[in-house]
Protein backbone atom coordinates (compact mmCIF):
# COMPACT_ATOMS: atom_id res chain seq x y z
CA UNK A 1 0.00 0.00 0.00
CA UNK A 2 1.46 3.46 -0.78
CA UNK A 3 1.36 6.18 1.30
CA UNK A 4 1.11 9.85 0.24
CA UNK A 5 1.60 13.23 2.57
CA UNK A 6 -1.32 15.60 2.32
CA UNK A 7 -1.16 19.66 1.99
CA UNK A 8 -4.60 21.57 2.79
CA UNK A 9 -4.79 25.46 2.27
CA UNK A 10 -7.87 27.10 3.86
CA UNK A 11 -9.96 28.99 1.30
CA UNK A 12 -10.98 32.05 3.41
CA UNK A 13 -7.09 32.28 4.10
CA UNK A 14 -6.60 32.16 0.78
CA UNK A 15 -8.68 34.80 0.27
CA UNK A 16 -7.53 37.23 3.11
CA UNK A 17 -4.05 36.77 2.01
CA UNK A 18 -4.60 36.96 -1.69
CA UNK A 19 -3.03 33.78 -2.33
CA UNK A 20 -5.44 31.72 -4.42
CA UNK A 21 -3.44 32.59 -7.49
CA UNK A 22 -0.53 31.02 -5.75
CA UNK A 23 -2.16 27.83 -5.33
CA UNK A 24 -3.92 27.53 -8.94
CA UNK A 25 -0.37 28.32 -10.13
CA UNK A 26 1.49 25.51 -7.84
CA UNK A 27 -1.08 22.83 -9.02
CA UNK A 28 -1.11 23.58 -12.73
CA UNK A 29 3.29 23.28 -12.15
CA UNK A 30 3.38 20.24 -10.41
CA UNK A 31 1.08 18.43 -12.59
CA UNK A 32 3.14 18.98 -15.56
CA UNK A 33 6.42 17.73 -13.32
CA UNK A 34 7.67 14.06 -12.75
CA UNK A 35 11.00 13.98 -11.42
CA UNK A 36 12.87 11.53 -9.05
CA UNK A 37 14.48 14.03 -7.00
CA UNK A 38 11.18 16.32 -6.79
CA UNK A 39 8.44 16.30 -4.32
CA UNK A 40 5.72 14.31 -7.19
CA UNK A 41 2.08 15.81 -7.03
CA UNK A 42 -0.54 12.77 -7.19
CA UNK A 43 -4.45 14.06 -6.51
CA UNK A 44 -5.66 17.50 -5.86
CA UNK A 45 -9.18 17.44 -4.29
CA UNK A 46 -11.42 20.24 -2.64
CA UNK A 47 -14.64 20.31 0.22
CA UNK A 48 -16.19 23.79 0.88
CA UNK A 49 -13.86 25.05 3.52
CA UNK A 50 -10.52 23.78 2.14
CA UNK A 51 -8.26 22.58 -1.07
CA UNK A 52 -6.30 19.45 -0.30
CA UNK A 53 -2.38 18.61 -2.53
CA UNK A 54 -1.81 14.76 -2.11
CA UNK A 55 2.13 14.99 -2.64
CA UNK A 56 4.87 11.60 -2.25
CA UNK A 57 5.73 11.20 1.31
CA UNK A 58 8.97 11.59 2.71
CA UNK A 59 9.93 10.73 6.41
CA UNK A 60 13.39 11.51 6.30
CA UNK A 61 12.52 15.63 7.66
CA UNK A 62 14.25 18.14 5.86
CA UNK A 63 17.43 19.44 5.18
CA UNK A 64 18.00 22.42 7.61
CA UNK A 65 16.69 19.72 10.63
CA UNK A 66 19.71 17.95 9.90
CA UNK A 67 22.11 20.33 9.34
CA UNK A 68 20.57 21.92 12.73
CA UNK A 69 20.68 18.21 14.08
CA UNK A 70 24.46 17.75 12.86
CA UNK A 71 27.64 19.27 15.37
CA UNK A 72 29.71 19.34 12.50
CA UNK A 73 29.74 20.34 8.99
CA UNK A 74 27.95 17.83 7.26
CA UNK A 75 30.59 15.18 5.48
CA UNK A 76 31.66 16.45 1.87
CA UNK A 77 30.65 12.98 0.12
CA UNK A 78 27.00 13.81 1.18
CA UNK A 79 27.02 17.20 0.51
CA UNK A 80 28.05 16.33 -2.94
CA UNK A 81 25.66 13.45 -3.85
CA UNK A 82 22.76 16.03 -2.25
CA UNK A 83 24.23 18.53 -4.83
CA UNK A 84 24.30 16.40 -7.94
CA UNK A 85 20.71 15.48 -7.08
CA UNK A 86 19.24 19.20 -6.81
CA UNK A 87 21.22 19.77 -9.89
CA UNK A 88 19.64 17.19 -11.51
CA UNK A 89 16.54 18.56 -10.44
CA UNK A 90 17.27 22.10 -11.33
CA UNK A 91 18.09 20.77 -14.75
CA UNK A 92 14.55 19.27 -15.36
CA UNK A 93 12.91 22.20 -14.16
CA UNK A 94 14.46 24.89 -17.06
CA UNK A 95 13.83 21.90 -19.30
CA UNK A 96 10.59 22.87 -18.19
CA UNK A 97 10.93 26.28 -17.84
CA UNK A 98 10.34 26.46 -14.64
CA UNK A 99 12.12 28.88 -12.01
CA UNK A 100 11.52 27.70 -8.38
CA UNK A 101 12.59 30.85 -6.60
CA UNK A 102 12.84 29.10 -3.11
CA UNK A 103 15.62 27.13 -3.04
CA UNK A 104 16.81 26.46 0.94
CA UNK A 105 17.25 23.72 3.08
CA UNK A 106 13.67 24.25 4.58
CA UNK A 107 12.59 23.11 1.01
CA UNK A 108 14.67 20.24 0.60
CA UNK A 109 12.70 17.08 2.21
CA UNK A 110 14.73 13.85 2.34
CA UNK A 111 13.27 10.31 1.80
CA UNK A 112 13.64 6.85 4.07
CA UNK A 113 16.62 6.17 1.50
CA UNK A 114 18.64 9.08 2.45
CA UNK A 115 18.02 11.06 -1.34
CA UNK A 116 16.62 14.51 -1.65
CA UNK A 117 13.69 15.91 -2.84
CA UNK A 118 12.95 19.60 -3.78
CA UNK A 119 9.24 20.48 -2.23
CA UNK A 120 7.00 23.91 -1.96
CA UNK A 121 6.63 25.34 -6.02
CA UNK A 122 4.41 28.48 -3.98
CA UNK A 123 5.98 31.15 -5.85
CA UNK A 124 7.52 28.80 -8.48
CA UNK A 125 6.71 30.82 -12.13
CA UNK A 126 6.75 29.87 -15.65
CA UNK A 127 9.51 32.01 -17.81
CA UNK A 128 9.06 32.80 -21.33
CA UNK A 129 11.34 32.10 -23.78
CA UNK A 130 13.58 35.07 -24.38
CA UNK A 131 12.10 36.87 -21.18
CA UNK A 132 13.28 37.76 -17.49
CA UNK A 133 11.30 37.25 -14.10
CA UNK A 134 10.81 40.88 -12.54
CA UNK A 135 8.88 40.14 -9.77
CA UNK A 136 10.46 40.51 -6.25
CA UNK A 137 10.08 37.17 -4.29
CA UNK A 138 11.79 34.58 -2.05
CA UNK A 139 14.02 34.14 0.83
CA UNK A 140 16.41 37.03 1.54
CA UNK A 141 19.52 35.08 2.36
CA UNK A 142 19.16 32.58 -0.59
CA UNK A 143 18.32 34.81 -3.26
CA UNK A 144 20.42 36.24 -6.48
CA UNK A 145 22.00 39.43 -6.19
CA UNK A 146 20.24 40.11 -9.28
CA UNK A 147 16.80 39.03 -7.81
CA UNK A 148 17.69 41.82 -5.18
CA UNK A 149 18.60 44.36 -7.69
CA UNK A 150 15.45 44.16 -9.44
CA UNK A 151 13.73 45.93 -5.93
CA UNK A 152 15.62 48.62 -6.88
CA UNK A 153 15.33 48.89 -10.73
CA UNK A 154 18.60 48.16 -11.33
CA UNK A 155 18.21 45.11 -13.94
CA UNK A 156 15.77 44.37 -16.62
CA UNK A 157 15.19 40.62 -14.50
CA UNK A 158 16.27 37.18 -13.23
CA UNK A 159 16.16 34.16 -14.92
CA UNK A 160 17.12 30.26 -13.82
CA UNK A 161 20.58 31.00 -12.67
CA UNK A 162 18.62 32.61 -9.65
CA UNK A 163 18.37 28.86 -8.58
CA UNK A 164 21.57 27.84 -8.56
CA UNK A 165 22.92 30.75 -6.61
CA UNK A 166 20.16 29.60 -4.14
CA UNK A 167 21.74 26.09 -4.12
CA UNK A 168 25.10 27.40 -3.83
CA UNK A 169 24.18 29.49 -0.42
CA UNK A 170 22.65 26.38 0.61
CA UNK A 171 25.89 24.67 0.03
CA UNK A 172 27.85 26.46 1.28
CA UNK A 173 25.75 26.29 4.88
CA UNK A 174 26.44 22.80 4.14
CA UNK A 175 30.41 23.05 4.06
CA UNK A 176 32.68 26.03 4.01
CA UNK A 177 34.53 25.66 0.66
CA UNK A 178 34.71 29.47 -1.10
CA UNK A 179 32.93 32.41 -1.63
CA UNK A 180 30.05 32.39 -4.21
CA UNK A 181 30.08 34.48 -7.46
CA UNK A 182 28.15 37.57 -7.52
CA UNK A 183 28.56 37.91 -11.50
CA UNK A 184 25.58 35.36 -12.84
CA UNK A 185 27.56 35.02 -16.10
CA UNK A 186 31.07 33.68 -14.05
CA UNK A 187 29.17 31.20 -11.95
CA UNK A 188 27.81 27.56 -12.40
CA UNK A 189 24.56 27.67 -13.38
CA UNK A 190 23.70 24.60 -15.64
CA UNK A 191 24.13 20.83 -14.69
CA UNK A 192 26.50 21.23 -17.88
CA UNK A 193 28.59 23.37 -16.66
CA UNK A 194 28.85 21.50 -13.41
CA UNK A 195 29.28 18.53 -14.74
CA UNK A 196 33.17 20.00 -15.71
CA UNK A 197 33.59 21.01 -12.22
CA UNK A 198 37.03 19.64 -11.16
CA UNK A 199 35.70 17.91 -7.85
CA UNK A 200 32.45 16.86 -9.78
CA UNK A 201 34.18 15.03 -12.86
CA UNK A 202 33.99 11.72 -11.20
CA UNK A 203 30.42 11.45 -10.82
CA UNK A 204 28.30 9.69 -13.26
CA UNK A 205 24.92 12.05 -13.56
CA UNK A 206 23.16 8.94 -14.96
CA UNK A 207 23.70 7.28 -12.08
CA UNK A 208 22.59 9.87 -9.87
CA UNK A 209 19.48 9.83 -11.51
CA UNK A 210 18.95 6.24 -11.54
CA UNK A 211 19.70 6.30 -7.79
CA UNK A 212 22.32 3.85 -8.15
CA UNK A 213 24.81 5.83 -5.08
CA UNK A 214 24.11 5.20 -2.13
CA UNK A 215 23.43 7.73 0.71
CA UNK A 216 26.31 7.89 3.30
CA UNK A 217 23.31 9.39 5.34
CA UNK A 218 19.97 7.37 5.88
CA UNK A 219 17.35 9.44 8.20
CA UNK A 220 16.67 6.65 11.31
CA UNK A 221 13.11 5.13 10.62
CA UNK A 222 12.88 4.36 14.11
CA UNK A 223 12.18 7.89 15.46
CA UNK A 224 10.74 11.39 14.82
CA UNK A 225 12.94 13.44 12.08
CA UNK A 226 11.56 16.64 13.05
CA UNK A 227 11.27 18.93 16.32
CA UNK A 228 8.30 17.48 17.81
CA UNK A 229 8.06 20.71 19.80
CA UNK A 230 8.43 22.93 17.19
CA UNK A 231 5.46 20.97 15.19
CA UNK A 232 3.26 21.04 18.47
CA UNK A 233 3.39 24.81 18.51
CA UNK A 234 1.99 25.13 14.78
CA UNK A 235 -0.60 22.47 16.05
CA UNK A 236 -1.76 24.91 19.01
CA UNK A 237 -1.32 28.43 16.83
CA UNK A 238 -3.55 26.40 13.78
CA UNK A 239 -6.73 28.25 13.79
CA UNK A 240 -8.70 25.42 12.07
CA UNK A 241 -7.28 22.16 12.74
CA UNK A 242 -8.02 19.96 10.08
CA UNK A 243 -9.00 16.95 12.76
CA UNK A 244 -12.13 19.53 13.63
CA UNK A 245 -13.16 20.02 11.02
CA UNK A 246 -16.59 17.63 10.52
CA UNK A 247 -17.66 19.62 13.98
CA UNK A 248 -16.94 23.24 12.19
CA UNK A 249 -18.48 22.51 9.54
CA UNK A 250 -21.54 20.99 11.29
CA UNK A 251 -21.99 24.21 12.89
CA UNK A 252 -21.36 26.33 10.17
CA UNK A 253 -24.54 24.71 7.95
CA UNK A 254 -26.54 25.12 11.16
CA UNK A 255 -25.82 28.75 11.22
CA UNK A 256 -26.38 28.91 7.82
CA UNK A 257 -29.87 27.34 8.04
CA UNK A 258 -30.84 30.23 10.43
CA UNK A 259 -29.16 32.97 8.67
CA UNK A 260 -31.74 36.01 7.73
CA UNK A 261 -31.41 38.45 4.53
CA UNK A 262 -29.40 40.57 6.85
CA UNK A 263 -25.75 38.94 5.72
CA UNK A 264 -23.52 41.24 5.04
CA UNK A 265 -21.47 42.80 2.39
CA UNK A 266 -18.36 41.27 3.44
CA UNK A 267 -20.18 37.97 3.63
CA UNK A 268 -21.56 38.75 0.63
CA UNK A 269 -17.81 39.43 -1.22
CA UNK A 270 -16.24 36.23 0.79
CA UNK A 271 -19.10 33.89 -0.64
CA UNK A 272 -18.37 34.97 -4.24
CA UNK A 273 -14.72 33.86 -4.01
CA UNK A 274 -15.43 31.11 -2.72
CA UNK A 275 -17.96 30.15 -5.79
CA UNK A 276 -14.75 31.15 -7.80
CA UNK A 277 -12.14 29.48 -6.17
CA UNK A 278 -14.83 26.03 -5.90
CA UNK A 279 -14.84 26.61 -10.29
CA UNK A 280 -11.48 27.57 -10.87
CA UNK A 281 -9.74 24.63 -8.62
CA UNK A 282 -8.01 22.21 -10.39
CA UNK A 283 -8.64 18.59 -9.61
CA UNK A 284 -5.47 16.29 -10.80
CA UNK A 285 -5.28 12.69 -10.37
CA UNK A 286 -1.81 11.33 -11.15
CA UNK A 287 -2.83 7.95 -11.22
CA UNK A 288 -5.00 8.06 -14.16
CA UNK A 289 -2.47 10.37 -16.40
CA UNK A 290 -0.01 7.28 -16.17
CA UNK A 291 -2.79 4.70 -17.22
CA UNK A 292 -3.56 6.83 -19.90
CA UNK A 293 -0.20 6.97 -20.59
CA UNK A 294 0.42 3.17 -20.33
CA UNK A 295 -2.78 2.68 -22.53
CA UNK A 296 -1.13 5.13 -25.56
CA UNK A 297 2.10 3.35 -25.55
CA UNK A 298 0.11 -0.39 -25.67
CA UNK A 299 -2.06 1.06 -28.31
CA UNK A 300 1.43 2.61 -30.42
CA UNK A 301 3.04 -0.56 -30.11
CA UNK A 302 0.04 -2.40 -31.42
CA UNK A 303 -0.11 -0.10 -34.44
CA UNK A 304 3.29 -0.77 -34.86
CA UNK A 305 2.84 -4.55 -34.92
CA UNK A 306 -0.72 -4.42 -36.96
CA UNK A 307 1.95 -2.17 -39.79
CA UNK A 308 4.93 -4.68 -39.50
CA UNK A 309 2.44 -7.51 -40.31
CA UNK A 310 0.65 -5.89 -43.06
CA UNK A 311 3.56 -4.91 -44.81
Amino acid sequence: MKMFAMKYMNKSQCIEKDAFRNVLREIEILSSLEHPFLVNLWFTFQDEEDMFMVVDLLLGGDLRYHMQQSNSNIDQDRVLLYICEIALALDYLRSKRILHRDIKPENILIDDAGHVHITDFNIATIVKENEAVTSVTGTKPYMAPEVLLCALDHTNGYSFPADWWSLGVTSYEMICNMLLEVNPKQRISSIKQMKRHACLKSIDFTAVYNKQYTPSFVPRKNQLNCDPTFELEEMIIESKPLHKKKKRLSKRNKARAVLTSQASQDEEVMQMFLNTMQKDFILYNRENELQNLEMAEKKRLWEEELAKVIS
